[in-house]
């Protein structure tokens, strides 16, 4: 098991594959760690589907419409982007053409994806069950796709 140094600043997400853990990077994308421990703790990611999927690149969730077209009640997010690579476990905002457009969307990279390096916003890296991850179904969009089970900061856990 993975050592979760700052239970405050790291996630337990349930999926239909198995647990994940996600340590976040509150130094690097502020507002996006917030958003997204927001969310957890509101339990808004309880049942949302990993709706767009792709073999080699990521798989992408957060939407509560399951389109892809969805997100939360909340207003999205200023960019926060960075020389972070997005490597093999990656956790970074998915958006719309405004680079300030990020809400609730997020994605996993299953390899490194760098051609998204300062476009993007990364907010985490699983340090967990990647295994997991490489198991949930591909497609664009997903036939009876895998989803989150349940999202919940490590600290309330």
């Amino acid at each position: 098991m993975a050592e979760i140094k700052d239970p405050e600043n790291a996630l337990i997400m349930e999926t239909t594959k198995g647990k994940v853990v996600i340590e976040l990077f509150p130094d690097l994308a502020p507002g996006h760690v917030g958003r997204i421990k927001e969310l957890a703790r509101d339990k808004f990611y309880d049942g949302i589907v990993f709706h767009r999927v792709i073999d080699g690149f990521m798989a992408q969730t957060g939407d509560p419409t399951g389109t892809g077209m969805g997100g939360s009640d909340k207003p999205d997010l200023q960019a926060e982007f960075s020389n972070m690579n997005h490597g093999r476990g990656t956790c970074s905002m998915a958006r719309a053409q405004n680079p300030n457009s990020a809400n609730s969307q997020f994605f996993i990279c299953f390899e490194d994806a760098g051609f998204l390096n300062k476009q993007y916003t990364v907010w985490g890296q699983v340090i967990e069950g990647m295994e997991n991850v490489d198991q949930i179904k591909r497609g664009e969009p997903v036939q009876d796709p895998d989803s989150i089970v349940t999202m919940r900061v490590a600290a309330d856990v």
